[in-house]
Formats: C-alpha cells, sequence, structure tokens
C-alpha cells in the first residue's frame, strides 16, 4: 500500500471512530492505554503509536508487533489468510535527491533536508503461531510511583508551570502554563493529563518548535494546535500509566477535527509525527 493510501484509510477510521464515541467527548486516542511495541520490545512512536494503539484495543491484542521476518527471527509463522496492519517509518534525506521508484515512499521538506515515509506491513502476536518471546509482565505500579514519575519528568521539562485558579491554559505572550490545584480534579491523573496537554502547547512556542499551523490549516489552525496537543497528551499519558482524561471542550472542537480530517487526509500526520523501527 502506498503511504498516500494508508493516510486516506487511517483517517477515514479515525473519522468514524470519533463520530462513532462522539456522545461521551472521548476520543479514540483514549484506547492508549499501553503503548504499543514491537517483538524486541522498542515501543512504537506518533502515527505507529495512535494506528496500532487504536488497532490493538478494537480487537482486543496485547500490542506487541513485527514484521512477517520479524516474527520468523523469534520462531513465529503468521497464520496463512491474516491481515496485516501497515505502519510508516520517518527518515530523514536529502529533500533534494530523487524517490527511488519502488512506489512505497512519501517525502515531505523543500530545498535541503526532509523526511520520507516509508510504509510497512506487521502483524501482531495474535496473528502468529509459534513465536517464542517473552511477554513483559505488569509492573503492578501504584498512583503514588506514577505520580513521583510523571513529577519529575516535569521538573526537568522546566516549564514555568503556575497553580492554582479555575482554568488551565498555556499562555504564549508569557511563555506560562496555567493550571488548577489539584482539588479541583475529579482525579490525581486528571491533573497531569491535564498538564500533559498544556506542555504539548507549550512546545510550539517559537523559542522551541515555534509550531504555527495557520499556513497549512488557515482558520482551522487554533483546532489543529488543539488536536496536536491532544494527541501529544494521549501519547504522554500511556507512557506514564495514566488515565486519560475527557475533557467538556471536547465538544467545542469536535466538529472542527471532523472537517480537519475530511478536508485534509494528512491532517493527522501533520499533527502525530514521530515512528518507530517496525
Amino acid at each position: 500500500m502506498r503511504v498516500e493510501e494508508l493516510f486516506e484509510r487511517v483517517t477515514a477510521d479515525l473519522i468514524a471512530a470519533i463520530e462513532a464515541g462522539a456522545s461521551g467527548w472521548r476520543m479514540p486516542w483514549h484506547s492508549l492505554s499501553v503503548p504499543p511495541r514491537n517483538v524486541d520490545g522498542r515501543p512504537y512512536r506518533g502515527w505507529n503509536q495512535l494506528v496500532l494503539g487504536m488497532t490493538a484495543a478494537e480487537r482486543g491484542w496485547c500490542g506487541v508487533f513485527a514484521t512477517y521476518k520479524g516474527w520468523q527471527r523469534h520462531g513465529g509463522q503468521v497464520r496463512r489468510g491474516e491481515r496485516a496492519t501497515t505502519v510508516v517509518l520517518w527518515k530523514p534525506v536529502d529533500a533534494r535527491s530523487d524517490n527511488d521508484g519502488d512506489g512505497d515512499d512519501s517525502r515531505v521538506g523543500s530545498a535541503g533536508r526532509g523526511l520520507v515515509a516509508r510504509s510497512f506491513s506487521v502483524f501482531a502476536l495474535e496473528q502468529v503461531d509459534g513465536a517464542t518471546i517473552a511477554l513483559p509482565s505488569a509492573p503492578g505500579i501504584g498512583v503514588l510511583e506514577r505520580v513521583d514519575a510523571a513529577e519529575r519528568f516535569f521538573v526537568r521539562v522546566g516549564a514555568d508551570v503556575r497553580v492554582g485558579g479555575d482554568r488551565a491554559c498555556y499562555r504564549p505572550g508569557d511563555d506560562v502554563i496555567c493550571l488548577p490545584g489539584l482539588d479541583r480534579f475529579a482525579r490525581i491523573e486528571d491533573f497531569y493529563a491535564t498538564s500533559a496537554h498544556e506542555h504539548v502547547h507549550w512546545t510550539g512556542h517559537r523559542s522551541r518548535l515555534a509550531r504555527v499551523l495557520s499556513g497549512r490549516f488557515g482558520d482551522h489552525a487554533y483546532g489543529a494546535e488543539e488536536l496536536v496537543a491532544e494527541l501529544g497528551a494521549a501519547f504522554w499519558c500511556a507512557q506514564f500509566g495514566m488515565g486519560q482524561v475527557t475533557r467538556d471542550d471536547h465538544a467545542a472542537y469536535l466538529a472542527d477535527w471532523l472537517k480537519l480530517l475530511r478536508a485534509d487526509r494528512r491532517c493527522q500526520m501533520v499533527c502525530v509525527s514521530g515512528g518507530s523501527d517496525p
């Protein structure tokens, strides 16, 4: 499958999933309770984490994937008739170089360096017979340990965070993150999930990633930025074992997100960058 076709198919699946779950404002990426990983233990990232996480949650799989040859290395055989899931690996390239012509690449970038996306087919552990791998046991980390890990993470990030009041937001003019106190949240996990959301906004400041989406998304730039923050927070929550918060403002953004996805089939690729060796 060509990468462009993959973007279109996954976008269609994402639209359908959002429409099906919109009544509770619970988005499809809220299924990312554990980051999917490949057979060698490396977690998938970005786009692949979203696609494989949603696929595993829908089918009740444990979230371990590998290519056909990858399973063979571990003594496994993909069962006849099993259908692969397609993932994308992004690699830096010279944007001025020619495509190698194998038909599965999609390039982004201008003069100088760019990125090339190459698609790969992977299969879940549940689609394979005879594989000899040790599944990681659940560490059983308690809430206090997860909170401590989250605190240490955000301290290392070093953003200027002000706690108090009743509104969570990022103020780019002051470069400040504002969060309500813990007592304003139903669960302590909701506080850290909200903090992750605002920290993703913080990364877009002109002194960091200089993320400006108005050139691509025009009047929908604000909604696109919120989608970036939502997905980034979902990935963070999965990595740190935190439950994701269902935000009331999803209702306000939902129509805008659906318009974005329908109008631009590569929208979610822009909002979700990254990858991992399949």
